[in-house]
């Protein structure tokens, strides 16, 4: 549903975006990070058709944002990372404002603005005035603005910025409700510890390149040497991590002793760690757990950027 292929685009002599290339199959819900500057927006502004390529192109439903424009901008919702407001403009008038510039008419126009208000939870605020909305409702209507039409593909620069945990959760989840639905939704965002819970697959970028791509499993098992371990005793922690330092010369960083918790690193493969757990037991200590600790998104962008900028 969205393909960027062999996409640049230039600034001068900044080189926002540098020979992207990646593609989003249908219901998936893609998470595009990297640091500020890295190029995330303009490569959502070109997929948007607000912007052109300096060479290359990107496809949405299989048409050119560069030659086919109005077909995509049909099939396409953009959700900026801020959004002008109207004074003396409500709810309700706001997005049939937009209905109205998308072509839609009569009873189906209605249909689509009552439709979007209820999925938003807007519907309770349809004559508020816009400029005494809350941060998490202005979002909300920002989204509504970009489903009014009922497009097949999402693009969402930083729709969490500024909301309150609340606000974060339940715009996470009508996320999910939308990827359930069938809709393609594409979505930067530098809370990464939720974009980790709702992304099918998340791009890497970092000074305008594609660094990684592909689930955050499928990254951590390219990148990772090591495994992060956690072994858990009912006492005697900190004789636990002494034993591990100096019985596992495999151990690769020092060992971190949190309560009952013992972190280390172990080679990714099975049998030192199976070795480890025997001489644990063998040695007398009463482990209570003890299992591989899943890193999160946070750790694996650690590893795949370098905190360069331009």
């Amino acid at each position: 549903m969205i393909e960027l292929r062999r996409l640049h685009r230039f600034f001068g002599s900044t080189r926002a975006v540098n020979d992207i290339s990646f593609e989003i199959e249908k219901g998936q819900v893609f998470g595009f990070i990297g640091p500020n500057g890295a190029g995330k927006t303009t490569s959502m502004r070109i997929l948007a058709t607000l912007d052109l390529p300096s060479y290359g192109d990107a496809f949405v439903d299989g048409f050119s944002a560069v030659n086919d424009a109005e077909r995509v901008k049909r099939r396409l919702g953009f959700m900026p990372d801020a959004f002008g407001t109207y004074p003396d403009v409500n709810c309700r008038e706001y997005l049939d404002f937009f209905a109205r510039a998308y072509g839609l008419v009569g009873r189906e126009r209605m249909k689509a603005c009552q439709h979007v208000m209820g999925f938003t939870g807007l519907d309770v605020l349809a004559t508020k005035p816009i400029n005494g909305l809350s941060k998490g409702m202005k979002q909300r209507l920002c989204l509504g603005r970009a489903l009014v039409h009922d497009p097949s593909v999402l693009i969402l620069d930083e729709p969490a910025a500024g909301l309150d945990p609340r606000a974060r959760i339940e715009l996470r989840e009508m996320i999910r409700e939308l990827a359930v639905d069938g809709k393609t939704v594409m979505i930067s965002s530098h809370i990464l510890t939720e974009l980790a819970e709702i992304c099918d697959c998340v791009g890497i970028v970092e000074r305008g390149e594609l660094l990684a791509v592909g689930s955050v499993a499928e990254m951590e098992s390219r990148l990772a040497k090591s495994a992060s371990m956690r072994v858990t005793v009912l006492d005697r922690a900190p004789q636990v991590a002494e034993w591990i330092t100096s019985n596992n010369p495999d151990c690769k960083v020092k060992v971190k002793v949190i309560g009952n918790a013992i972190d280390f690193e172990l080679p990714m493969d099975q049998r030192s760690q199976a070795k480890l757990l025997r001489g644990l037991i063998e040695a007398g200590f009463d482990v209570a757990s003890f299992g591989v600790v899943d890193r999160n998104l946070e750790e694996v962008f650690l590893n795949v950027t370098k905190g360069r900028v331009q």
